[in-house]
């Protein structure tokens, strides 16, 4: 066995890509980054990884695991959920290279929370540092924000808002909602303009901000993409290695970066998990940990679209499609402030029929629902077994329909009621992932339909009941308790932030995972995991911030122990 290696890192996404950088910064270590997808090179990035309009990234098959599914839905007295396509990173930044670029750090609730849960020193007081050190804030300054780190984040000016922007935001003003400016340094509830992870230009991916041309000269860092791990090598509970398609590549620490669905399955095909699953699989044991795959958590989301009047579309500038957001309180009882967290998308795709569509996209920031990762029994090699079971909890359902009727009141409201007509519940990307390309055919093929709904209000009806939202009667769902939770039953979709299935937490407590000074998996020697799966709770944010913020706090935990 030949040890080349000092640090092995599985999966080049928001958190591998930091670790590669941070750990390689020391010359003396050797470091492997393994990603499955493709390199994407600073400078050289397509046009839709540049695209400040990040639908045809997120929906780009070349950038995901093709043929991830989950079931979103708890299972029923009578069978499970179905499964549903499920997007999911397979590319160098992960996340960060395809995502929507929100770039939305949470609350101090969050961390706090976490440090309660057993996650010693990620109370908000330790994390805010490492925020700080991982942004370059184009609007903000002071305490709560940085200037040098590798990712930028800007917000669109509010003078090249369109129309249908400008209306949501008089809507929010009139429900009583104020104008906070900076949601990742003021922790109000209000709205504000999205901060996002852009340079104004172009998307700052980690792999961008974080593997740089200079980082990536470095003799002692070495990156392999479209490499593939199939599980870990172990000798007794120690990790010596990864096995690759048709080869073994050995190192003294490995790192597992492979996000909140993929890195617990690999710790149970490496013999790391619930002992009872694992037997029932034929996996032999090397180490009982009850909590990987456990803990599984997701924002549960929910749109309603309407048609956006003449004037009111987006125009060519700018590209960014997304505003500005809303954080607010369901004040629904058993649930925290600022739970709830609404973004206004001012076209929901490039193509014709797209930009005459703007939707609200809200979703619950702070959920209780939970679910999990298993291997599946029929090939525990292949993709995992994911049940969110989103809106189990009851709490969680309640706060889905109130935000379903707050979208709907906005826009009945009279200052939306001038910029769009005709809401409208669909499945949220659906319209951006169906003719996902920008060329011409595409464009002339929803062409027809968008002219359509242009014309007389019934054909416009007509048009988006047939083709966009069929058999939907907002009317009807806001009139009817039963309608209503099915139209949200049906509707609800994760937010693609899994998490919390690898968590920290301490060594005694069965249901942790990982060990939150060290990132070691307990009871493991020379593996950690770094990356979504080891937060104790989905923060009140899109997860990318957050994991950036995560990795480079447990570089400093993993370069000093």
């Amino acid at each position: 066995m030949m040890i080349k290696w000092d640090y092995l890192i599985v999966g080049g996404g928001s958190a591998g890509t930091v670790l590669a950088n941070r750990l390689s910064a020391d010359r003396n270590c050797q470091v492997l980054l393994l990603e499955a997808g493709p390199d994407v090179l600073p400078d050289q990035e397509p046009d839709d990884v540049q695209d400040l309009c990040p639908y045809e990234a997120c929906f780009n098959p070349a950038y995901n695991w093709p043929g991830m599914k989950a079931r979103f839905a708890p299972p029923s007295v009578q069978e499970e959920a179905p499964l549903k396509k499920y997007e999911q990173p397979r590319v160098i930044g992960g996340g960060s290279t395809m995502n929507g670029q929100l770039a939305n750090r949470g609350i101090p609730e969050d961390y706090d929370g976490w440090a309660a849960k057993g996650a010693e020193g990620w109370d908000w007081e330790s994390v805010l540092p490492y925020f700080r050190s991982l942004e370059n804030d184009l609007d903000f300054d002071g305490p709560f924000h940085g200037a040098q780190g590798p990712i930028s984040i800007s917000r669109v000016p509010e003078a090249a808002w369109p129309g249908f922007t400008r209306a949501v935001a008089e809507a929010f003003k009139y429900r009583g909602y104020q104008n906070i400016k900076d949601q990742n340094g003021v922790f109000r509830d209000g709205w504000f303009p999205l901060a996002v992870s852009t340079d104004r230009q172009r998307r700052v991916s980690t792999a961008r901000g974080y593997l740089s041309n200079d980082v990536r000269a470095r003799d002692n860092l070495k990156i392999r993409a479209g490499t593939s791990v199939q599980r870990i090598l172990m000798e007794n509970k120690k990790a010596v290695g990864v096995q690759v398609e048709g080869e073994e590549i050995y190192g003294r620490e490995i790192i597992v970066c492979a996000g909140g669905l993929q890195s617990p399955a690999m710790l149970m095909r490496s013999g790391i998990g619930p002992q009872a699953h694992l037997q029932q699989l034929g996996i032999p044991v090397i180490c009982h940990r009850p909590g990987v795959g456990e803990n599984l958590q997701e924002h549960p989301s929910i749109a309603l679209s309407a048609w956006i009047k003449r004037n009111f579309r987006m125009g060519k500038s700018p590209r960014r499609h997304a505003h500005i957001g809303l954080r607010y309180s369901s004040e629904i009882a058993e649930t925290p402030k600022h739970d709830m967290f609404m973004a206004v998308i001012a076209r929901t795709a490039w193509h014709p029929l797209g930009v005459r569509i703007g939707t609200l996209f809200s979703w619950v920031n702070k959920p209780y629902s939970k679910g999990t990762v298993h291997l599946s029994v029929e090939d525990p090699d292949g993709y995992p077994d994911v049940a969110f079971k989103l809106l189990s909890d009851s709490r969680d359902l309640e706060r889905m329909k109130a935000s379903f009727r707050l979208m709907a009141a906005l826009f009945a409201s009279q200052a939306l009621r001038v910029a769009a007509a005709d809401p409208f519940a669909a499945t949220h990307g659906a319209l951006a992932s169906i003719v996902r390309k920008e060329n011409l055919l595409n464009r002339l093929i929803t062409l027809g339909p968008a002219l359509l709904t242009d014309g007389p209000p019934a054909l416009r009806r007509a048009v988006i009941g047939t083709l966009i939202a069929p058999g939907f009667n907002l009317a009807a769902a806001l009139s009817d308790e039963n309608k209503l939770e099915d139209v949200v039953r049906r509707h609800t979709i994760g937010g693609w932030h899994p998490c919390g299935t690898c968590r920290m937490g301490k060594a005694g407590d069965p249901d942790a995972v990982v060990d939150p000074r060290t990132a070691r998996v307990h009871g493991v020697d020379g593996l950690s995991v770094v990356d979504a799966s080891i937060m104790p709770a989905v923060p009140c944010a899109n997860t990318n911030i957050p994991t950036i913020m995560l990795a480079e706090k447990m570089a400093d935990g993993i370069l000093v122990r």
